[in-house]
């Protein structure tokens, strides 16, 4: 047997040698003597001798051996083909791994093919082989073999070399697999050249080709399976049908365990998984594209690799793209294709046996076991409520758990907090909603709001409805009885300055999630159907964001169904019964502000979960508030009589925080303390503001 890949290929060249042997010996007898001036002219003889010898034979292939010459060399040619058979087979039943056995095996090649790859293949191991093919080619500057060459070393008859012809055209698997390169200007002229990373992997090299770096790489593990109950039997599918040799769409986002579950069955069935950029591929030239998908396939038959290719859905864009006829065409099946959006074959592609399998996202009881998982040393408390605000993927779990570790350690913490994997958490939430709103970053408390107690009653019920939610829906099974209608939408009606935006700053902060501002400038629009597009935006990178929506002047978007008296009407009310509908699809958190509360359409007021109702503060209220605006380092005269500005200046809390901080920077102008003339100075600036007259008999 074999000891190695090398001694296999070894012993093969050896019987190339014997090959090259003859032909030499034939070349070198049947050469015509013509010294220096070979190259110059074509003697008498030589012309008989092209005219003499069969069609389509070498010049030396009339030159007749001796018959024992010719029996001693079948003999030994018999022999050593009959001994690198045997030892062959002694060492793949031991495990050896026989690389050129491989490549015939993955590649469909023949005995024809296989000795063409060692001809291309010797001169990579000694380049006196080049000077041995130049000799044959009765010209030094032919050093690699060619078509002819190959066809009068391997084909005894001109037969032979008529069917073998054959092996170098585009769809035979030397070309079409890119194993070698054929170029000339005729076939038989043409020069053969063993790829290098053909060659690489033949001589024990598993490095890609350099053309595939940035497009290609190994699988090298597979996460933990997560999924619920039910998607197990669809698993248990999915590896049958790999071993059938289907090719199979998982659908769904990116992070939900399509790339996990593939490397799961490629384990199970024993082979790796090559992931393919679909994406980055896919930004390429066609011509380009397509010689790459070819590389690819190639390179998936070198390792024995089944192919996953990320964001097949981007090549789905146009109907008949052919580039997506490239690829299910060039990979090998079985293969894994992934994408966000469905897809069924189609058209020349129906025939294909396909499977098509939806991932559906984690739900509350699966992220905990993901964030167990990543986190065990978090206790289990924080990790229960993380499963149940953050509606993360698997793969976002994983990348939050580490940022959450970074952020520790950037601090020196011995372990991880709450709040390192909060903040997170809405880093790996998606962020393209931020390129449609305005991000918010949440830091009021409960402390420091100032509402009524039934307004802080409501707010604290809003609170604990998202933090449960899970509960409710998914352990209680609420879930099921609903069909839509399981975000929270939540309306804050009420004068302007009396809370509402620091309500939804408070829940956010809270909460832990991010808050989000929608800008109406932003998603209104003159044309018609672009407000439609623009709220269909806003919604669907919502649903990934695990973020609060904040719509202030709701009713500017929100506003009444009118009667149809012309085409402006109709396309507004559609606006409004499309916002409608995208509200009671949509399950997050929804905050509507607005300072007019009759001017909001009453079925969309129907179809809100709470409305709460800000007023303008009492003196109680005023107090409280004028108690906590001042920070803790401002110098304070201590005239300043708070109880007296709660008494007199009737204003809401928006405005105390304007004339607090004005009055701040009147005293940082007027020797560094914030006395009773400055706020009341402030006082009739914000006044004025709001289009009043303070006189002096309201201050007392």
């Amino acid at each position: 047997m074999f000891g190695t890949s090398l001694d296999h290929i070894l012993a093969e060249l050896e019987r190339l040698d014997l090959l090259l042997r003859v032909q030499v010996w034939r070349a070198r007898q049947g050469r015509s003597e013509a010294g220096d001036l070979a190259a110059f002219y074509i003697p008498d003889a030589e012309a008989d001798e092209l005219l003499d010898k069969a069609i389509g034979a070498p010049i030396w292939a009339g030159v007749p051996l001796p018959p024992k010459v010719v029996a001693d060399v079948q003999a030994r040619l018999d022999q050593l083909s009959h001994d690198i058979t045997l030892r062959a087979a002694q060492s793949l039943d031991q495990g050896v791994p026989l690389r050129l056995a491989m490549l015939a095996s993955r590649f469909g090649l023949t005995t024809f093919d296989v000795d063409v790859v060692l001809l291309c293949l010797a001169p990579e191991l000694d380049r006196g082989y080049e000077r041995l093919y130049a000799y044959l080619h009765d010209d030094v500057t032919r050093r690699q073999p060619t078509v002819d060459l190959a066809l009068g070393l391997f084909c005894p008859d001109l037969e032979s070399r008529v069917a073998a012809r054959a092996r170098f055209g585009a769809s035979a698997p030397l070309r079409a697999f890119r194993l070698a390169d054929v170029q000339g200007d005729s076939l038989l002229d043409s020069a053969v050249r063993l790829e290098s990373r053909v060659a690489g992997f033949l001589l024990g090299d598993d490095a890609a080709d350099d053309r595939l770096r940035e497009y290609v790489a190994e699988t090298a593990r597979a996460d933990a399976l997560v999924f619920p109950a039910s998607f197990g039997s669809q698993v248990s599918l999915l590896t049958e049908r790999v071993r059938a040799g289907s090719v199979v769409y998982l659908q769904g986002p990116s992070g939900v365990g399509r790339r996990t579950t593939a490397a799961a069955v490629c384990r199970e069935l024993g082979r790796p998984l090559l992931t393919v950029a679909g994406r980055r591929l896919a930004a390429c030239d066609p011509v380009e594209f397509g010689t790459l998908v070819r590389l690819a396939a190639r390179e998936a038959l070198l390792r024995d690799a089944i192919v996953f290719w990320e964001d097949f859905d981007v090549l789905l864009g146009q109907d008949d793209d052919p580039r997506v006829t490239d690829v299910l065409a060039a990979l090998p099946a079985p293969v894994f294709l992934a994408g966000a959006t469905p897809w069924e074959p189609a058209g020349p592609h129906r025939e294909l046996s396909f499977l098509r399998i939806t991932f559906p996202p984690p739900g509350p009881a699966e992220r905990l076991r993901l964030w167990q998982a990543a986190l065990a040393d978090v206790a289990a408390e924080d990790l229960a409520d993380l499963a149940g605000k953050f509606r993360l993927t698997g793969g976002q779990i994983r990348d939050a758990a580490s940022t959450a570790r970074n952020h520790a350690l950037a601090r020196s913490a011995p372990s991880v907090t709450s709040a390192d994997v909060h903040a997170a958490c809405r880093f790996h939430s998606n962020r393209k909603l931020a390129e449609l709103a305005v991000r918010i970053t949440p830091h009021y408390t409960w402390d420091d709001i100032v509402l009524g107690e039934d307004q802080m009653a409501q707010l604290r019920e809003i609170h604990d409805q998202v933090r449960h939610r899970h509960i409710v829906y998914d352990t209680w099974g609420f879930d099921g009885k609903l069909a839509m209608g399981k975000g929270l939408s939540i309306l804050f009606a009420g004068p302007p300055g009396t809370g509402k935006t620091m309500a939804a700053d408070v829940l956010a902060h809270t909460l832990g999630l991010n808050l989000y501002k929608i800008d109406l400038s932003t998603v209104v629009s003159k044309y018609i159907g672009e407000t439609e597009k623009n709220l269909a935006r806003i919604f669907d990178e919502a649903t990934t964001s695990n973020a609060i929506l904040f719509f202030d002047e709701a009713d500017a978007l929100f506003g009444k169904r009118t009667q149809v008296r012309d085409a402006h009407d109709r396309y507004a009310n559609v606006e409004i019964s499309y916002l409608l509908q995208k509200m009671e699809e949509y399950e997050g958190v929804v905050v509507l502000a607005t300072n007019l509360r009759g001017n909001m359409d009453e079925a969309f007021v129907r179809r809100l979960h709470v409305t709460v109702e800000f007023q303008l503060p009492g003196v109680a209220d005023r107090r409280r508030i004028w108690e906590q605006i001042w920070p803790a380092a401002m110098p304070r005269d201590a005239s300043l009589d708070l109880d007296f500005l709660a008494r007199r200046i009737e204003v809401a809390g928006g405005s105390i925080r304007n004339i607090a901080l004005a009055g701040a920077f009147l005293a940082a102008a007027d020797g560094g303390v914030v006395t009773m003339g400055h706020v009341l100075h402030a006082t009739r600036r914000e006044y004025q503001k709001m289009g009043k007259v303070l006189t002096g008999g309201e201050l007392g």
